[in-house]
């Protein structure tokens, strides 16, 4: 799987992190920046650059890093396509993929520890959309508000 990261300067902290426990589980990273803490980096612009990855086919799921995980997590949001959540608890990086689809874990750095950054990324990944038949309904009514509806 590729799997696109970005980061606004406050998330720069975790990226190493993170990009070292997608690559332990094998899978390609696409480093969409920032590559330094500074200069200051909008949290908006990290979540174009996954967003688009996503959209383009270039990726199949992305990881975004702030401060807090929200910003990224609301801009992200905004795109088409993306169905981005705020997961500092393994449980939650899971299910999200399995019952919601999630296809964007947001992070943030200045509010979980290196150590955390190591179970979460994996339980992200590892996860599958369950298929079930509620899911697959809620899922559409979800894809529905995006278009719309």
């Amino acid at each position: 799987m590729i799997v696109a990261v970005a980061c606004d300067h406050a998330g720069f902290p975790a990226k190493a992190r993170v990009l070292e426990a997608i690559r332990a589980l094998g899978h390609e990273v696409l480093d969409l920046g920032t590559h330094a803490p500074e200069p200051p980096v909008d949290y908006p612009d990290a979540a174009l650059a996954v967003g688009e990855a996503l959209q383009q086919g270039r990726a199949q799921r992305g990881i975004l890093l702030c401060g807090s995980g929200v910003g990224a997590c609301v801009a992200a949001n905004k795109l088409t396509g993306v169905r981005a959540g705020v997961c500092h608890d393994t449980y939650s990086a899971h299910q999200g993929v399995e019952h919601d689809d999630l296809n964007v874990l947001c992070l943030g750095a200045r509010i979980i520890g290196p150590e955390l950054v190591s179970e979460l990324v994996p339980a992200f990944l590892r996860a599958v959309f369950s298929g079930e038949a509620r899911h697959v309904r809620r899922l559409n009514k979800v894809l529905a508000l995006e278009r719309g509806r």
